[in-house]
């Protein structure tokens, strides 16, 4: 598979997002700021519909059977461990959660976090967005210095 999909697609997977699309990109010979664009953009797909979707989803989650209620619980549980900082700062608060390049932070969570504040699109977005460019920057130079110390 061309590499610059592969990029594309692994910026869009929970968990991984930009903080594994980036590497590899990298890695795979796409040049760093075509791979932070690449992550970045592949990063805000899914996010839009997180935001509109993602209570209706762990609502009929929680209706389904007890495995889909506990996964549905846990994600919720998660954004609920979040939530503070964000309240407290809103859309700066969602924009750092969003850029610090670390595992349980990330669009992904930013986006679920918001969803469950029930917090605005139009107000939700930019600040994942701004958080998504902040972890692209951090993550796509943090990856040149450790390809320029390994090569």
């Amino acid at each position: 598979m061309n590499s610059y999909i592969m990029t594309f697609l692994i910026s869009m997977v929970p968990v991984l997002e930009l903080r594994g699309a980036i590497p590899y990109g990298m890695a795979h010979e796409i040049d760093i700021t075509s791979a932070i664009i690449i992550s970045i953009i592949g990063n805000m797909v899914p996010i839009p519909f997180i935001l509109v979707f993602v209570r209706s989803i762990f609502h009929w989650m929680k209706r389904k059977n007890a495995f889909w209620r506990r996964i549905a619980e846990g994600f919720e549980k998660r954004a609920e461990g979040k939530k503070d900082k964000v309240i407290k700062y809103e859309f700066w608060g969602l924009a750092i959660l969003v850029a610090i390049p670390l595992p349980g932070t990330g669009a992904w969570t930013g986006a679920l976090v918001a969803a469950m504040l029930d917090m605005q699109l139009k107000r939700a977005l930019p600040a994942i967005f701004v958080g998504v460019m902040v972890a692209g920057l951090i993550v796509g130079l943090t990856t040149a210095g450790v390809i320029a110390t390994i090569g």
